[in-house]
């Protein structure tokens, strides 16, 4: 009978994954852990104790999602709504600007995808100010309001998000073969047909991985929406809606932890469904 031969090299690098998973893994055990407790047990106790219990978690998720004073509620929904739109404009503007730099071969378009490119590594801190001037500027001017308004902060999300989604595709759509373009337009297509009806489709992996890529930092972003829609006002995301549970003097550590809950469980939901495209799309972007 075979007898598999055991190879050291193999078990070690499944011994460095276990290693890296319980690393990456220890944060989300210490929120849950400490979520199922009472704040001031959790404070004078031992934080990896096993001290909580089921009834405590409900309670203090039940707490945080129906709090008026934090409003966690209406700001999952902000946060969808942001999230949502954000995604949508992105995936269709950057799928429209990658093809048509791929397909147009000019001295043009490469510089215009170099500077998509070159957008990318341009911290946003150097940017944030200018951004919140600007948007002022312009409502000064036109009376059009871009902050503490759902418009302008999806607008800076496509802004920013567009260069990374435009150089995922760009690398994508060049494995796409041309002759089913051509093929496409000698039976009648328009160029809109061509890509609404014979590139878009083909896109789905690379889209899906651009939907989780810029979905998890929209979701979980707390700097640009801080500077785009304050603290406290009508309008805000689920990240300064947790910001709110921290005090100067005294903070709520078991409500904090039960919104960081509510705030993971969608989009680790989400990740699991679409994990295999997300391999997928960024293996064809990287090699074609």
């Amino acid at each position: 009978m075979f007898k598999k031969r055991f190879r050291f090299g193999e078990f070690s690098l499944e011994l460095l994954a276990l290693v890296i998973f319980l690393a990456f893994f220890f944060p989300l055990f210490l929120v849950f852990i400490n979520a199922s407790k009472e704040n001031s047990f959790l404070v004078t106790s031992d934080p990896l104790g096993f001290t909580g219990t089921i009834e405590y978690l409900i309670t203090n998720i039940t707490e945080v999602w129906t709090s008026e004073n934090t409003r966690y509620q209406e700001s999952f929904f902000h946060s969808v709504i942001i999230t949502f739109f954000s995604l949508l404009l992105i995936v269709i503007t950057s799928s429209m600007a990658a093809w048509v730099l791929v397909r147009t071969k000019t001295t043009l378009s490469t510089v215009i995808f170099l500077m998509f490119v070159v957008a990318m590594i341009i911290p946003f801190q150097v940017v944030m100010l200018p951004l919140v001037s600007w948007f002022r500027t312009i409502r000064e001017v036109t009376g059009i309001p871009l902050l503490r308004t759902h418009f302008g902060l999806i607008f800076a999300y496509v802004a920013f998000g567009s260069p990374f989604t435009i150089f995922l595709m760009h690398g994508f759509i060049k494995g796409i073969p041309f002759e089913l373009e051509e093929a496409a337009a000698m039976d009648g297509c328009t160029r809109p047909q061509v890509f609404l009806l014979i590139v878009f489709p083909i896109l789905k992996p690379i889209i899906v991985t651009a939907i989780i890529l810029n979905g998890i930092w929209i979701w979980n972003d707390f700097l640009l929406p801080l500077l785009m829609l304050g603290v406290g006002q009508d309008i805000q995301t689920i990240p300064l809606a947790i910001a709110r549970y921290a005090g100067a003097f005294v903070t709520e550590y078991q409500f904090l932890l039960a919104a960081v809950i509510l705030a993971i469980i969608p989009v680790v939901i989400v990740f699991l469904f679409a994990q295999r495209y997300i391999i997928k799309g960024m293996v064809a972007g990287s090699i074609k």
